[in-house]
C-alpha cells in the first residue's frame, strides 16, 4: 500500500496537465517524506469549471466519510478503518468510496513514495523489512489517482477536504518490492490523469483507469537506511549485501 509519500518540486514554476498550467510558487511543495498516519495536509488537483480546468488544493490525507460527525467519532473511526488508500477493485462497491468515485475524483501529487520488501537473510530467524524509495526518473512530479471528500466537524464548524490514494495490483517490479500485499498506487500518465478528473466517466471506465499499472521500466527503485524516516536525507541510497537484487 502507499502510506509514505514524497513531493519535491523546486525547479519549476508551473504545474502542467496536458495543455493546462498552474503557477505553484505560492505552494510549499517540498516534503521529502510524509507519513500518512500523521493525517497531514497534502497537495491535490481537483477539477473545476465542469471538469474543463483544475485547481491545486490542500487536503488532509485520510478520507473521512460524511457520516462522521466530530473529532471524537473520527478518533474511534480511525481505530477501526484505514482510509489512506482505497482499493481500485472495490471502490465502486464501497459505501465509503462509491459517491466520491463518481463525483469527487482527484489527482494526488507525488515525486516518489516509500515501500517495504520483506526478506529472510540466511542465518536470520525471521524476515526483515527493507525500505525502498520508488520514483519515475526524469519526472519531478507525477499523478496518483485519488478520491476526495469535504468534511465538517459539526461541533467546531471546521471544514476541510480529505483524500485517499487509489491503489492497484503491483506490476512486476513492485510485486517484488511490496512482496506481502503486492499493491502499488495507481500512477497515471497525463492523458489518463486528465481523463480521471473529467466529467461523466462510466463505471466501467472508472474501473479501467484505477486498475492501470504503470510499466515497470518507467520506475526506478533503491534501498534506503532502515532509519530513513528520521534521516536528514531520507532518500539516500543504502546497500544491503545480504539482499538479492530486484529483477
Amino acid at each position: 500500500m502507499c502510506y509514505y509519500n514524497s513531493i519535491k518540486v523546486a525547479k519549476i514554476n508551473f504545474l502542467k496537465l496536458l495543455e493546462i498550467q498552474k503557477e505553484i510558487s505560492n505552494y510549499q511543495l517540498l516534503k521529502p517524506i510524509q507519513n500518512g498516519f500523521d493525517y497531514a495536509k497534502w497537495p491535490i488537483l481537483k477539477p473545476v469549471a465542469h471538469c474543463k480546468d483544475f485547481e491545486i488544493g490542500i487536503a488532509q490525507w485520510g478520507f473521512i466519510p460524511p457520516w462522521i460527525k466530530n473529532t471524537e467519532e473520527l478518533v474511534t473511526f480511525r481505530k477501526q478503518f484505514l482510509t489512506l488508500n482505497a482499493k481500485s477493485e472495490t471502490i465502486l462497491q464501497s459505501k465509503m468510496f462509491y459517491d466520491a468515485s463518481l463525483k469527487r475524483r482527484c489527482l494526488v501529487l507525488s515525486s516518489g513514495f516509500y515501500e517495504w520488501r520483506h526478506y529472510k537473510p540466511i542465518g536470520e530467524k525471521k524476515e526483515i523489512a527493507y525500505p525502498y524509495f520508488i520514483h519515475l526518473p526524469g519526472k519531478e512530479y507525477f499523478y496518483m489517482a485519488g478520491l476526495w471528500q469535504p468534511w465538517t466537524d459539526q461541533q467546531t464548524g471546521e471544514t476541510f477536504d480529505t483524500f485517499t490514494i487509489v491503489t492497484t495490483k503491483a506490476n512486476s517490479v513492485m510485486g517484488q518490492v511490496h512482496n506481502k500485499k503486492k499493491r502499488m498506487p495507481t500512477i497515471l500518465p497525463e492523458i489518463l490523469a486528465a481523463e480521471w478528473i473529467s466529467d461523466h466517466i462510466p463505471d466501467k471506465r472508472i474501473q479501467e483507469i484505477t486498475s492501470y499499472q504503470i510499466p515497470s521500466e518507467l520506475m526506478s527503485i533503491h534501498t534506503l537506511s532502515k532509519n530513513f524516516r528520521t534521516d536528514d536525507d531520507p532518500q539516500k541510497e543504502v546497500h544491503y549485501a545480504e539482499l538479492p537484487p530486484i529483477t
